[in-house]
């Protein structure tokens, strides 16, 4: 087996293009990716693919590549202007890696991405999705902006926001709730939040700034207010509306 010396694998941010067909990464690959990341990359890179700044392999996006054949185009050529040489790599070795890093690092996660138009019918019809999120300046801002998802989530986190959202809920999205000193209750999602201050949208879409030492009480939770689709779509569904959101990457 060809194994990868523990270089920067300066792999650069743009989000991978969605799948025209569907794609399923195998367990084998997956494993077979896991062990090349443990045993060469994990000494640069870290155990979560963030130790290098300006370079998050588990979460992406990727500059540098588009698709799983850019992907794998740059593990094989290297980054020569960022430190990353070239390796002399077999198909298994790399499509494992790429299909490692293509799911999060998540080693369970066998992601299908199935057909981003059927998946936009998905998220506007049964899915109700529209509802709570925008879209390209269409839709709620009850929920995060969903225009440029596919940009900065991989498949594998996109799929878990639909099955399991408070287990992908980012900690800036967390739900609020806070009480002023005149007993009002306000509630909402956190656009931002220092030591002082916080930002948020409350449940009627109206952007309130409030001043910490004036809140009566605040609480920050850590159950998403998005139901899961695990049950209300089928598998087949859940591929094509990730495959949807992966084809959000804002404007060009």
């Amino acid at each position: 087996m060809v194994t990868i010396p523990g270089v920067v694998l300066a792999l650069a941010l743009q989000a991978p293009a969605p799948q025209d067909h569907a794609t399923r990464y195998s367990a084998g690959d997956i494993e077979t990716g896991a062990r090349l990341y443990a045993a060469q990359c994990a000494l640069c890179h870290g155990p979560n693919g963030d130790l290098v700044n300006g370079v998050d392999l588990r979460r992406g996006p990727f500059r540098r590549a588009q698709s799983d054949e850019d992907l794998g185009r740059v593990i094989r050529s290297g980054v020569p202007e960022a430190g990353m040489p070239a390796f002399a790599l077999g198909t298994p070795e790399v499509d494992g890696l790429v299909a490692f890093i293509r799911v999060g690092f998540g080693l369970s996660a066998a992601v299908k991405v199935g057909d981003p138009r059927r998946g936009q019918t998905l998220f506007e019809g049964k899915g109700g999705c529209g509802g709570c999120h925008r879209v390209n300046q269409k839709g709620s801002r009850e929920a995060p902006d969903l225009s440029d998802i596919g940009a900065n989530r991989s498949p594998a986190s996109l799929q878990r926001s639909l099955v399991d959202p408070t287990s992908a809920m980012l900690p800036i999205n967390r739900p609020v709730r806070a009480v002023t000193r005149d007993g009002r209750t306000i509630r909402g999602r956190r656009l931002n939040e220092d030591t002082h201050t916080v930002q948020l949208i409350d449940d009627q879409e109206r952007l309130v700034s409030l001043t910490k030492s004036e809140l009566r009480e605040y609480e920050v939770g850590t159950t998403s207010p998005m139901p899961s689709f695990a049950k209300t779509l089928t598998a087949d569904e859940i591929a094509d509306v990730v495959a949807y959101l992966m084809s959000l990457r804002g404007s060009p």
